[in-house]
Order: structure tokens, then sequence, then C-alpha cells
């Protein structure tokens, strides 16, 4: 596992933050990159999350972008803002009564020791050390994706789904869980009406041969190492082939069928298995998760919003640092970088 920094927020979250929070009156120091209600971010932070990616860049053998390309502005971009995202959803948790304690912290490491190092610290080390990362700096991380978590947790803890809400769903989407009339069927086919005919000449009776035929005949190169075997839909194919396909008497033998490819020669391999529609009752748990995790989707959007407005005045950048308006929704106030 690649233990990847700063890309422990939750997509919603990173997706909604990055486009908000920018501006405000305050001055910012010249040790610091940007100024989040009061709260300094550091150049130090900001240059230890350039330095890491650097060394990301050099472990997947990649270049790292020169300086003053429009591929390294991104990469400063996004580590500020990350940097201020953090601060921002920390300020939030702390607002909303929300902790994270060493103890958290603690397990979540813990759960990923085991789950991709076999719970063994001296191999989770030697990856630590591969990617160039401190323990204290993983710590760090866990401690913002919790963080994120227990925000989402808590905005969205009284998001229901009711059974009015499924139904509704299960209907309006029905084509959803309507199976079509299917069967198995194999079918030869040429190019020619004349090479149709040769090679239905040379079919036995009873079709024993007919796998055999079209490996060696057919010009359908999907089917052909299957011996022409195809297990097809109602609908699904051409309207000449789906029709005589569904007419046939289980290893009855077709006529030529003639369609845009060619000339067709069809058996039939099953019976044909009728059209079915799943119950809601099957679906139901399933249709319910799918519901629950857009309204909770939903009701996170608009806190994240709520939020962007909320810091739209309490976010400086220091000069060199300001995101472009793309990125932040403001211009932001800025100050002289040294």
């Amino acid at each position: 596992m690649t233990i990847s920094r700063l890309l422990l927020l939750p997509a919603l979250l990173l997706a909604l933050l990055v486009a908000g929070c920018g501006g405000g009156d305050d001055d910012v120091p010249a040790d610091a990159v940007a100024v989040v209600d009061g709260r300094e971010i550091p150049r130090s932070d900001f240059d230890a999350l350039l330095e890491q990616a650097k060394k990301s860049y050099k472990t997947q053998q990649r270049d790292f972008p020169a300086a003053g390309s429009e591929e390294y502005q991104t990469l400063r971009n996004q580590a500020v803002q990350n940097l201020v995202q953090l601060v921002e959803l920390e300020q939030a948790a702390e607002d909303m009564g929300l902790e994270v304690t060493d103890k958290d912290v603690d397990a979540r490491l813990e759960q990923i020791k085991k789950q991709y190092y076999g719970g063994d610290q001296k191999k989770l080390d030697e990856q630590l050390k591969k990617q160039n990362l401190t323990l204290e700096q993983v710590r760090e991380d866990l401690r913002g994706q919790i963080v994120s978590e227990k925000i989402f947790n808590d905005v969205t803890k009284d998001v229901t789904v009711t059974d009015a809400q499924v139904k509704e769903f299960y209907e309006t989407n029905g084509a959803q869980y309507r199976q079509p009339e299917s069967r198995e069927v194999r079918h030869i086919l040429l190019k020619t009406k004349a090479e149709a005919e040769q090679v239905r000449a040379q079919l036995k009776p009873n079709g024993s041969n007919f796998a055999a035929l079209a490996r060696k005949h057919t010009e359908d190169t999907g089917s052909r190492s299957t011996g022409g075997k195809l297990t097809i839909s109602r609908g699904q194919t051409v309207a000449p082939f789906d029709k005589v396909a569904f007419s046939l008497e289980r290893n009855e033998i077709s006529g030529l069928v003639k369609t845009e490819f060619g000339f067709h020669i069809i058996q039939a391999v099953s019976d044909a298995k009728k059209a079915t529609t799943t119950p809601l009752k099957d679906v139901q748990d399933s249709i319910r998760q799918q519901l629950l995790q857009t309204k909770k989707n939903e009701a996170m959007t608009k806190w994240v919003e709520d939020l962007k407005a909320d810091y739209e005045d309490k976010v400086a950048y220091a000069v060199g640092f300001t995101p472009p308006p793309a990125a932040t929704g403001t211009t932001g106030s800025t100050t002289t970088e040294q």
C-alpha cells in the first residue's frame, strides 16, 4: 500500500471545498502561506508537503514538474488549498464538539497496519522510509481523515429514506429490474448467400456438426472459438436475427437469415427463458442504501456550501500563494511574501 499524504479528505468534501473560501483582511506573516480565521498555516507545512510530492514523483519514477510550469502551479495551488481546507474542517469540528483523540488515530493506524502489512510494524516502517514519510506525518494525515469522517457522520446522522421513497424509485426505474426473454443459440455467419447455402447443406439434421462448421467457416470472430455459441436477449440483436432466433424450437436449425452483416444460419441450443422482473423485496435494501447515500451527499453539499460562505472573508493568502479564482471562488486578500 502506498500511503498518500493529504489525499485523505473524502472526495465530496474535497471537490466542494476546493471551489470556495478565500478573502479576508488579516495580514499574513512572512513565515506563513495563509491565515484561516486567525490560525496561521506555516510556510514550513507547505514546503514539507511540496517536498513530499517531489519524493512521491521520484518513487513513481516520474519527472517532477518544472518550476513555473502549469502543472507545477497546479501542485502548489492544491497543496495550499489542502492545508486551508484541513484547518477549516478542524475548526468546524471544534465548533461541532467533535474530537479526534490520539486513541482514534492509534486505532486507525493499527487498522492500516493489519490490513496492508499483516500487523507487522517493521513492514510499515519500511514503507514509510521508502516514501520518505515520518510516522508523525502519517498520524497527522489520519487525524485529518478521521475529522472529516466524523463531520460527515454528524451532519448526516438524521438522514433517512422512507419505504415510499424506495417504492417510488423502484417504479420509476423499473427497466433496471426487468430481465428480457433470453436463450442460447449458435450461428454461422457467411458473407454471401452461395457460401451460406453450401455450409447449410453440410449440416446434419440433428446439428451435431454445427459447432465444428462454425469454427471452420463463420465470419463472426467473436463467437468462432465457441463454435458460434451466443447467449442473446430479446431485442439485443438486429431484428431479422432476433425474430428467427426466438421463433425456433430447441435444437431446430433455421434457413438462411439475411441481415446487414451477411447471411446467418441459426441453431437454438436451449429453450427460451421467459422475461422476468426482480421483485421489490429482493432489491429494496440496495435501493435504500443508494438513496440514503445520495441524500447524505446532498446534506453534506449544503453543509459545505454553508461552510464556504462562513469562511469567505476569513481566509487570507500570502502573495504568490493565492489560488486562482476558479479554485477559490474569490480573489482573496494577500500580503507580501518574503
